[in-house]
């Protein structure tokens, strides 16, 4: 196992290579540059300066290396149109914080409430249970976030009044720095829980019918094993493996952001700060923002792997 995630581990580097210069291509392939914005353009003097100023007046494959050596040292440059002159490192850990937060207690959330549902729709199959699980899944998967988001808007903050629709501040958290008043998470966490929520319970429920009906679990009954038993010791542990490899790419979503539900609810997370980075194209934030995705991802679907050794014995990696 230990050698296993160690070759895991080692991947990383050649694929976040990759990942780099693909990216630093794409981006210099387009059109136009931080410095050239279309509604507010400047002095040809003044773009030149700025460019100097961060080597983009250097040829695109010696930006590259200048990057990649300033990257092996932690750097990962300046902003250079969202917030010019700061570094990039300190905005991504900056807003990293509210969007690792409200993904991992969206994860929590949506994690109860989906297997939850999933077992509930499982056991009383055909059921008023069952049909009331079957339409949350169908509601949460088909009713988009931003539609979600303005609908919770309207219900607990504009009608009943309730709940705050946005404001999220760090500095004046329930611990300042790292986690705001829980109001304030209330709703994004609502609106961005639906859509995992629902995959989790249709995986969890077709996971757990099919191990209903497998002859162990008749094996079971017929030696007088209770039902709480039969279901939470072998039906759930044996249904789980299907489980925990929605849970990875659930994670790595929730955990990188989401533009939606930032926006609509004025969350300061890395979803917004890519979109508005794309949009500005600046160079720095987007190579940093897209390195701590593919680097997120990376050890997430390691974190799954080795995972599936615990959920299921017969599975095993040399």
């Amino acid at each position: 196992m230990a050698a296993y995630i160690l070759r895991r581990l080692l991947w990383l580097v050649p694929a976040l290579l990759f990942i780099s210069l693909i990216t630093f291509s794409l981006m210099h392939t387009v059109e136009g540059g931080p410095f050239s914005p279309v509604d507010r353009p400047l002095a040809p003097e003044v773009e030149a300066n700025l460019e100097r100023k961060y080597g983009l007046d250097e040829p695109v494959w010696k930006q590259y290396l200048l990057y990649m050596r300033n990257l092996l040292k932690g750097d990962l440059g300046l902003s250079m149109a969202i917030e010019p002159g700061r570094p990039v490192t300190d905005m991504l850990t900056t807003s990293a914080r509210a969007t690792v937060l409200l993904g991992v207690v969206t994860l929590v959330v949506a994690t109860i409430a989906g297997v939850g549902l999933g077992v509930l729709s499982a056991v009383h199959r055909n059921r008023a249970a069952d049909y009331a699980a079957v339409l949350f899944s169908t509601t949460g998967a088909a009713v988009p976030g931003f539609v979600l988001g303005i609908f919770f808007i309207y219900v607990f903050a504009v009608t009943l009044d309730w709940l705050p629709t946005g404001g999220w501040s760090l500095r004046t958290g329930l611990v300042p720095g790292w986690v705001p008043q829980p109001q304030y998470l209330v709703l994004p966490v609502l609106t961005l829980m639906a859509l995992p929520a629902a995959y989790l319970a249709r995986i969890t429920r077709a996971s757990l019918l099919d191990v209903l009906g497998q002859d162990y679990m008749r094996t079971a009954r017929a030696k007088g094993l209770g039902a709480s038993a039969i279901l939470w010791r072998h039906g759930i542990r044996n249904g789980a493996v299907p489980i925990v490899s929605v849970l990875g790419p659930l994670t790595a979503v929730l955990v990188t952001g989401s533009f939606i539900v930032e926006s609509v609810f004025a969350v300061p997370g890395i979803g917004r700060m890519f979109v508005r980075a794309v949009s500005f194209r600046d160079y720095n934030v987007i190579m940093g923002l897209t390195l701590f995705y593919a680097t997120i991802v990376v050890i997430i679907n390691l974190v799954v792997d080795v995972a599936y050794a615990f959920v299921d014995p017969r599975v095993r990696y040399r």
